[in-house]
């Protein structure tokens, strides 16, 4: 029969697949010292899939974000798959950062859910707007032309001290002539009442009374011409300045409606006003950016809440190993230096007592030549102290 037994010192071979060492590596975990944690090894994983479902919402968040704002679908793509790696990056920090060993920890994990809050709400927000995409572009539709009416207004406004003294201005003329000109009918009413009988005098045809009334209506007639004549070029011109102020006006209008669009900013605009005007939108709005926030703090929920097992231990006593072993790698490294440093001294100075005096005996018999020569020279000792300090004594190290 074939002997199972194995020895007790014997450990589990366990080997990841490579699906597990990525989720592990998205938990930040050692995988080396994690494959010997049995219980671990399901957390760390769960901890990874909770990383790699926040990477995948932030990448496909930030692309959509970009195909707002870029007409290239590629280079929104590239953009997204960017973002979303600088999100996982920050996940990865988060979470490394997270241990229930840490002293006062509650503040970094608080600063962690406060970052990690900020960028969920940011993260949110696109997907809000691919949602609620159709009623959006409706409120779209509705705010720009509210914007048009606005903008209309404004110039109104900014044209009214060009426009007003104008229309003033043609308001008056037009009324002199509206009143010469009723002058002038109701004389010609009166002139043709008399004539027909219907007038004054009861008489039929053009008898004295008619024939005066006749010069005064040919009178007001031809002074209504005069100053018709007068007005009417300055009313055209008054007329000529108003269009061009209209057009000028109508000009700036449609460059003003060439700028609207349904870019990320004005959705957003969209989506803020539906939120106002529609409690049902709004229930849900607030609804989805909870849930679309929680999807962000996932990482650091999730690390937060589950348990430190056996990992966790050997991470610390691994650490704690290394330190000592640096520690002591360091003393060792300091104490081969002052070795070194020592035995080059000590040999330095071997050579140095060596050298002077070696060069001692060749130092006296060079001063006796010079004292011979001083002798035949006859020269002063003060000079020959001096040559022999210069010549021949050693000088000091600085």
């Amino acid at each position: 029969m074939q002997d199972n037994t194995q020895a007790i010192s014997r450990r589990e071979s366990y080997t990841p697949t490579r699906w597990t060492r990525f989720l592990w590596w998205l938990s930040t975990a050692e995988p080396e010292i994690l494959a010997d944690c049995m219980i671990d090894r399901n957390r760390y994983a769960i901890i990874g899939m909770t990383v790699l479902g926040t990477w995948s919402f932030a990448t496909l968040a930030w692309t959509y974000f970009f195909s707002t704002v870029v007409d290239n679908g590629v280079i929104a793509v590239l953009l997204g798959l960017f973002m979303g790696g600088i999100i996982l990056t920050i996940d990865r920090a988060l979470i490394k950062g997270i241990s229930k060993q840490q002293k006062n920890r509650w503040l970094p994990l608080l600063f962690r859910g406060v970052l990690a809050g900020v960028i969920g709400i940011f993260m949110a927000q696109p997907a809000l707007l691919y949602l609620f995409n159709k009623e959006i572009h409706v409120q779209i539709s509705i705010d720009n032309e509210q914007r048009k009416k606005d903008k209309r207004q404004k110039q109104d406004s900014a044209w009214y001290s060009q426009k007003a003294p104008l229309l003033q201005k043609r308001k008056e003329m037009q009324q002199q002539l509206d009143d010469r000109y009723a002058e002038v009918s109701a004389a010609r009413e009166s002139f043709i009442r008399e004539t027909d009988g219907t007038g004054g005098s009861k008489k039929i045809g053009l008898k004295d009374i008619a024939q005066a009334k006749q010069r005064e209506y040919l009178k007001l007639e031809t002074d209504y011409q005069q100053q018709r004549n007068g007005l009417l070029p300055r009313i055209q011109e008054t007329d000529s300045l108003l269009r061009l102020a209209d057009a000028a006006i109508q000009k700036e209008q449609s460059t003003f409606e060439a700028l609207l669009n349904d870019g990320f900013i004005t959705r957003i605009e969209a989506l803020n006003h539906l939120v106002e005007q529609n409690r049902s939108v709004a229930y849900r709005y607030y609804l989805l950016v909870i849930i679309l926030l929680l999807i962000e703090l996932l990482p650091v929920i999730s690390k937060s809440m589950l348990p430190e097992g056996t990992y966790e231990e050997k991470v610390k006593l691994r650490e704690k190993i290394e330190k000592e072993l640096s520690r002591r790698n360091h003393e060792r490294e300091l104490a081969l230096q002052e070795l070194y440093n020592q035995s080059s001294f000590e040999q330095d100075a071997d050579f140095i007592r060596n050298f002077i005096a070696e060069s001692g005996e060749n130092k006296k018999r060079k001063m006796k030549t010079r004292l011979q020569e001083w002798e035949e020279e006859n020269g002063g000792f003060d000079d020959l102290w001096n040559e022999m300090k210069a010549g021949y004594l050693s000088k000091q190290e600085n």
